[in-house]
């Protein structure tokens, strides 16, 4: 009988715990995760700061769907060493042997350098834990400020804003979404979001945090002062590695895995925010989905191979309906054509490269999103109906 062990109990854990099972019902399969709750849906979190939703509200697989597929889960059981050799791992007091291993130990919130971000009330959100020290300082704060306008950090400031906060974002580049968004377009979604009560502070850096009695004060590199209680940085992700460094791991941006997801050491398979795949770190909830995926079937001894995920998001962000993918072309060096209607909210972008979609951003109407998407995947030829992407009532079908 096959043993399995999985590091992580993310969407890349639970994804390959998954097509394991539906190639071996027999095989023991063992979790190990560093968090005390079952696997939830982290980009509700959000949600879970307003209040909208509760726990039970964000987890996706509870005790019981662990139960019926005969998965041994064993939660706040961090793993604290691997030795492939032995092909073994260290977690909650002993050794665990394995067949077959995977690492998906997920990503960290990157807090940067900033003199004084280790001075209580500052915050990073990653995780439920996370949610719940934020959720329980905010009750008696009155003011926000977010660093970072990313599109997590900005749902954040969204979910804190919906509690009754005040919120101000301060943004390095100088429009919101920069991953997602160009300029024309994230002008319009900043309109909106000021039109909700959002103050913005972009193009700076913040220099330092410093405490103010109760409270504590950004100090910009413009020299500008804004008072706060409360802080939560958003700048990022950066995978975990620690593990893989120690069971010396073949590492660069993180953990480097071949096309069937598998890392330098024998069985042993990475998936997720900590890994990257020809040289690309994803950081993104369907490429993890996906890489998860592959690595469950081959783990259980099937052939699959990964060719990688189009950054792709279709999503809400305070509220109003964005997708974008592929290559939004921010700097406007290739051919695109653009649609949009300011004081109804509507932004569209489609961006074509030598005839074929190579990305799209659809902004407050994501009617056709699934078509678009598909198309930019699969490369497709948009010569034939070009001059009709411009229109607001476009037939997505022809695509």
């Amino acid at each position: 009988m096959a043993r399995y062990i999985i590091i992580g109990n993310g969407i890349a854990a639970n994804t390959a715990a998954e097509n394991i099972r539906k190639l071996d019902p027999a095989g023991s399969v063992r979790m190990f995760s560093r968090e005390k709750h079952h696997f939830y849906y982290m980009p509700a979190l959000p949600e879970f700061l307003s209040g909208e939703k509760d726990l039970q509200g964000l987890t996706i697989h509870g005790v019981q769907w662990y139960g019926d597929r005969n998965i041994d889960l064993q939660v706040n059981t961090p793993v604290t060493d691997i030795d492939t050799a032995a092909k073994t791992v260290s977690a909650g007091g002993g050794k665990h042997g394995y067949d077959k291993l995977l690492l998906a130990t997920g990503g960290y919130s990157f807090v940067p350098p900033i003199h004084g971000a280790d001075r209580p009330g500052v915050y990073s959100l990653r995780t439920l834990a996370d949610a719940e020290v934020i959720r329980a300082q905010a009750s008696e704060a009155k003011k926000l400020v977010l660093i970072g306008g990313g599109l997590l950090g900005l749902e954040a400031g969204n979910g804190l804003r919906k509690a009754g906060l005040d919120v101000t974002v301060v943004e390095f580049f100088p429009r919101l979404l920069p991953r997602q968004m160009d300029v024309a377009g994230a002008a319009i979604l900043q309109k909106q979001m000021e039109a909700m009560g959002f103050k913005f502070h972009l193009g700076v850096t913040t220099k330092e945090i410093k405490q103010r009695g109760s409270g504590l004060t950004i100090i910009l590199d413009s020299g500008q002062a804004i008072e706060t209680d409360i802080v939560l940085v958003s700048a990022g992700v950066r995978p975990v590695v620690d593990l893989a460094q120690k069971a010396g791991l073949a590492l660069d941006k993180a953990v480097k895995v071949n096309d069937a997801m598998e890392t330098s050491a024998a069985d042993v398979y990475a998936a997720g925010d900590c890994i990257e795949h020809r040289g690309v770190f994803y950081g993104i909830w369907p490429a993890s989905q996906e890489q998860g995926r592959v690595a469950g079937v081959n783990m259980a001894g099937g052939s699959e191979t990964y060719a990688g995920t189009v950054p792709a998001n279709k999503l809400k962000v305070v509220g109003i309906d964005l997708a974008a993918a592929g290559d939004i072309d921010a700097d406007g060096k290739l051919d695109s054509v653009v649609c949009q209607d300011a004081a109804k909210g509507l932004y569209r972008k489609f961006v074509i490269d030598q005839g074929r979609l190579a990305g799209a951003i659809l902004f407050g109407d994501t009617r056709g999103s699934d078509a678009v998407m598909a198309a930019i995947k699969d490369k497709k030829d948009a010569s034939a109906c070009r001059d009709m992407l411009a229109r607001l009532d476009f037939d997505f079908s022809c695509l």
